[in-house]
This record gives structure tokens, sequence and C-alpha cells, in this order.
């Protein structure tokens, strides 16, 4: 057994052949980072009494899997086989290709972001979006934020900043990362006044609660959950009324934001922005990249004056959109112009109503492949019925019929067992463990080639 005189020096590892390819690969400084490294880890092992010639012959290898680690993005694409297709931590709506084209071009080019072609002088960057989202929701005009919750903000602070903002208790909702509504207020400078109670709430409790100090109602879409029983709550309509005949402005959160009727494509029926707008709300915001299907983004569009007022909010400037945003925005809403493809081009609404049919017929042709490639390493799959869910909030209490692959294997932990390998693999598989088994739901696999590919790297 050999020790410490068995190991290379850094000098001769940089110079081997495989030394050359990693540097020219990685740049020396790398190279020479993670060789010391190795080394440093074989001496601790021939300290241990392991033996240095096996060590040494490992470590070229070692050293190549070390940086390529390294140079490995965690922010890398996965398969979304959760089941839920808006998933937040999954980065939720895959953008349209036109939206990826528009993207890339602004990436890669100079482009009129603020400048006025015609005119010649400067212009403003909402511009590109303003008049899309006017002809699209029916509003006077319209502003862009870097998410909904930027949106809520700015407003709240624009029309009731060390002024009260009334608001149901039913509607004071919680969202993903401890984002909570009354939190949000505070920050912008609003007095939170609660009407109502947690499952009832009247035209009344507004009435009796507007005041000199009031500066906004809020209504906020409980798009997350559902109060069902002995309820109540204010329509939109009648809310407007109570605010129009106090001079006080409306502010209705949508929070998803939907730009078209779901029910037309087979989904329960949420609330769209035109209709918001349509039902008196001053002042309407949602989000871009939920079930509009755009990049992230949050869009406040109503009356002309209080969407003035916000743009001349100094706020504006720290949530404003880039350049990139923007571009995949107006590619995004383009296509909503064309609703009878609409469907086939976005692929939010292109995969929440792919048919039942379709999925199923996927997993049982993937199925005995899959099964094959897992059964080297203990576990078996077959084809099951599963149900997805929209995702990020919207539709919470809906499931849509789906089918995916069942995987199973010995012991109580082989799921958690599976489902860490599947993550660990150069193209993450992503999944979601129910009944003693890890279930992959196909509702969001366009390519079965995807899938095989990335299980052959087990």
């Amino acid at each position: 057994m050999q020790g410490f005189r068995a190991l290379p020096s850094v000098d001769q590892m940089l110079t081997a052949p495989e030394g050359l390819a990693l540097v020219a690969e990685h740049g020396r400084l790398a190279v020479v980072t993670a060789i010391r490294a190795r080394l440093e880890i074989a001496r601790e092992k021939i300290r241990a009494g392991q033996d240095g010639a096996v060590l040494a012959a490992g470590l070229p290898r070692a050293v190549a899997e070390d940086l390529a680690a390294a140079a490995r993005s965690a922010l890398r694409p996965v398969l979304n086989l959760t089941g839920t297709v808006l998933h937040t931590n999954l980065g939720r709506a895959i953008l349209a290709e036109e939206a990826v084209r528009a993207a890339t071009a602004a990436m890669a080019h100079p482009l009129a972001l603020e400048f006025d072609l015609d005119g010649g002088g400067r212009g403003q960057r909402d511009d590109h979006l303003r008049g899309l989202l006017r002809a699209l929701t029916g509003a006077e005009d319209a502003t862009v934020v870097n998410n909904n919750a930027a949106a809520v903000l700015i407003a709240l602070n624009t029309l009731a900043e060390g002024r009260e903002a009334i608001v149901s208790r039913g509607e004071l909702i919680e969202i993903g990362g401890a984002f909570r509504m009354p939190d949000i207020m505070a920050r912008a400078g609003a007095r939170l006044m609660e009407v109502g109670t947690t499952n009832r709430t009247h035209p009344r409790d507004y009435e009796a609660a507007i005041r000199p100090e009031t500066g906004v109602i809020l209504k906020v879409h409980t798009s997350n959950y559902r109060i069902e029983g002995f309820t109540a709550e204010v329509a939109a309509p009648k809310l407007a009324q109570i605010a129009r005949k106090a001079g006080v402005p409306l502010l209705n959160d949508l929070g998803s934001g939907s730009l078209v009727d779901l029910s037309a494509h087979g989904l329960r029926r949420e609330p769209t922005v035109a209709e918001a707008v349509a039902e008196g709300a001053d002042l309407v915001t949602f989000s871009g990249d939920k079930l509009l299907g755009g990049p992230q983004a949050g869009f406040i569009v109503g009356r002309k004056d209080l969407v003035a007022a916000i743009d001349r909010n100094p706020l504006k400037r720290a949530v404003r959109l880039d350049k990139v945003r923007i571009a995949a925005l107006e590619a995004t809403l383009k296509l909503y112009r064309d609703p009878d493809r609409l469907a086939a081009r976005l692929p939010t609404l292109r995969l929440l109503t792919r048919p039942e049919a379709d999925i199923a017929a996927q997993a049982a042709h993937l199925a005995p492949a899959v099964d094959a490639l897992l059964a080297p390493h203990g576990f078996s799959a077959a084809a099951c019925a599963c149900r997805s869910q929209v995702g990020s909030g919207a539709l919470p209490v809906d499931t849509i019929p789906s089918a995916g692959l069942r995987l199973t294997g010995a012991g109580g932990d082989a799921p958690d067992r599976l489902s860490a390998r599947l993550r660990a693999l150069p193209v993450p598989v992503i999944g979601h463990i129910r009944d003693g088994a890890l279930i992959l739901d196909l509702r969001c696999l366009d390519a079965d080639a995807a899938l095989l590919d990335a299980l052959a790297d087990l």
C-alpha cells in the first residue's frame, strides 16, 4: 500500500492531458483550486489508512466532477411533474414562444424602451403595454410594476398614505412566503380599518366605517382559499356604489387575475379583469405570471387620474419593470388579441386544458419504458389516475382530472429515497408523494423523451 508519495503534484495534474482539457474549459484558477482541494482530501484519507495509489488514480475524475458541479447553475430547468401547473417554487408560468423571442431580442439589442421614435425625445416604458391593457380590460389607463404585491403596495401608498383603508376581515389574506395583506398595508402607510367578520360582511359595515379619514376601500379576491357555509360578502358592483357615493376610491385586488373567461375552456369561472373594471372599481390590480401566463409583473388598471398619480409616486421607480420583462409582456398580451388560438399558443392555458384522455394515453405509453429504467434500482412504475391543480393561489379548491406514473419500491422510505434521487439528476424530475408512492403527474410533460432522457442518467 502506497502513501503520500503516490499523489501527483498540482503541476503534474495541470500539465497532464486531463488537466489541460479542464483548464481550457474552466480556467486555470478554478482548476488549481479544485486540484488542491482534492489533494487535501486524499491526504486525509491516506492518514486514515487508505492506499495513495488508488486515490491518485481517481483524482482526475474527482476534480472534473467537482468542476462540473461548481459550473452547474442551481437555477436550472426541471421537469415539473408535481401536478401543479403554476408552481410558485418552480417559476410559475412558462412563457409562450413569442414572449421568449421578444425577451431574447431585448437582451441582445438596444431597443426603444424610453425613446419616442416618432418625436425623437424621451418616452415612457409603460407606453409599450398601456394601449394593449386598455384594449383588453376596458380601463381608462394602465401601469405596470414588478409584481402584484408591489401593485397593491404602491396603489395603497398613493391613495391612502396616512389615512384609513377599509377592508373586510374575511379578505385579510396571507399568501406564500408569509405575505400578509395587513403587513403590506402598514408598509404602504395606510391604517387598516377592518369591517365585518371573518365569514360575513354586509354593505352597512362599509357604510358605517367611512369617514373623513378614509383614503380607500379595498376589496381582495380570495383566490387562494374559500370560506363556505354561513357566509356573506359585498359584491364588487355594490361596493363600487358605496365607494362612489362616499367619494372614496375602490381598489379591487384580483390577485391571479384572468383576461379571459376560464369557463370557456372547461375550468371554473374566475372574475376577469374586464369585469372588475366594468363593475365600477376605480383601480384593479392583478398578476402577470399566474393565470395571465406571462413573466412576473403586477398590473394596475383603472381611472386615468389615479393611474397618473401612481406613476408620479417616487416608489414607481423602485418597482418598475426592466426591458426584458416589458418585451415578454407585450408579446404575451398580444396573444390575447386572438382568443380563438390562445389556448394553443399560451402554455399556461394549453397545459390547464390538456384532455385527460391524452394524458392517460401518454402515461400508458411511458409506463413500461420508465419501469425498465427504474427496475435496476429497485423501483417500479405503473400508470395511474391523478388530479392536477392550477397553483399560485388560483382556483384553490378545484382539481383537474389527470394521469401519471405511480413509482414504488421496497420499504416505507422508498418514495422519499426515489424522490431525492430524481431531484439529484442533471435534469431534476419533481413529483409529489401520495399514499406511499411517488406520483409523476404528466399534465406538464410535453415530450416523452424529456422524461426518459432524464431518467437514463440514474
